[in-house]
């Protein structure tokens, strides 16, 4: 299935592994990208030492193209860290909020394709005139930050605003191939997949975030800001429930992320060995495609499930009735 996204990534399939922090480490990374899609490390938990080292662990596994997802920028060594994502065999560096002029053209200095995440679609030209190489249009449904419009709607409003410009991909609730197809047929090239990959045997994860996505109905996550302070869709547990029913007032961003682990409800940079963790207060970001997820599958076989579930309805959907 060859798209712009495919073309521009040099990659089989147009599925994109998110950016997941806590989650998207070297195992599961490697696995996308070496069955044909596209793995991207997920930063935004990770020191500088311990990226460097998981980038490493992707090249040791995997020589097909990557990317890191690191959030925001971090103003104080943020040029050291785009040159090591470089020098780590990176191709792509993801921002979740903003990206300047300045980090665009560093990155381009260092042969990176920069991709940018946007929920409006004032958002996807501001990237586009920044000179970004794509975006991502997600979603209200997507597990995480998250804003305030639906995929169906925004995927083709972005499409129309930027997508003669710039391949558009499309992300929030998205968990089989019927999804890509859908997103095919708005104008995107591609989709990029979050929650669907954390059921899976290489994602990294805290215990019992795995368990309660297999166990999550289709109405079983929230937007809340008790966890980051920002509005986040996350599995609802007791801990989402207390501070919605009693008016919480979260701290800033990203004070209220330290709260949240202070108070020993945040631990998603752990992984399966952390103690500590109450499945009933812990940040567990999911979207609303967790409702259909059932057992755990294995990464190259969720890559390859999207690419002829996607084919498939795209037949049927030619098909005369």
């Amino acid at each position: 299935m060859r798209t712009r996204l495919t073309e521009i990534l040099d990659v089989e399939h147009p599925v994109m592994l998110a950016g997941m922090g806590g989650v998207s480490y070297a195992e599961l990374v490697a696995a996308v990208s070496e069955a044909g899609g596209f793995g991207c490390i997920g930063a935004s938990t990770m020191g500088h030492p311990q990226l460097v080292e998981e980038m490493a662990a992707v090249r040791e596994r995997t020589a097909k193209p990557y990317g890191v997802d690191l959030l925001t920028a971090a103003p104080q060594d943020f040029e050291a860290k785009i040159a090591d994502i470089a020098k780590g065999g990176a191709t792509v560096y993801v921002a979740g909020l903003g990206v300047p002029r300045d980090v665009v053209d560093l990155c381009h200095e260092l042969n990176l394709l920069v991709v940018n995440m946007c929920g409006k679609v004032r958002h996807a030209i501001a990237a586009v005139e920044a000179g970004c190489d794509l975006v991502v249009a997600q979603g209200t449904e997507a597990g995480g930050h998250t804003g305030t419009v639906a995929t169906l709607a925004l995927v083709p409003q972005i499409v129309d605003a930027v997508g003669d410009r710039i391949p558009v991909v499309a992300a929030g609730g998205i968990f089989d191939g019927r999804g890509l197809a859908a997103a095919l047929t708005l104008g995107a090239d591609g989709i990029w997949v979050g929650t669907r990959f954390i059921a899976t045997p290489e994602a990294h994860a805290v215990p019992g975030y795995k368990d309660a996505l297999l166990g999550l109905a289709e109405d079983g996550t929230v937007v809340t800001r008790a966890y980051t302070g920002k509005t986040c869709r996350v599995v609802r547990n007791a801990y989402t429930e207390a501070f919605d029913r009693d008016g919480g007032q979260p701290e800033p961003f990203p004070y209220q992320v330290l709260k949240s682990m202070e108070e020993g409800a945040n631990h998603l940079g752990g992984g399966p060995d952390t103690p500590g963790v109450d499945p009933e207060r812990e940040f567990m970001p999911a979207g609303q495609g967790a409702g259909a997820i059932d057992e755990l599958v294995p990464a190259a076989t969720l890559v390859q499930r999207f690419v002829d579930e996607a084919e498939a309805a795209l037949v049927r959907a030619g098909s005369p009735t």
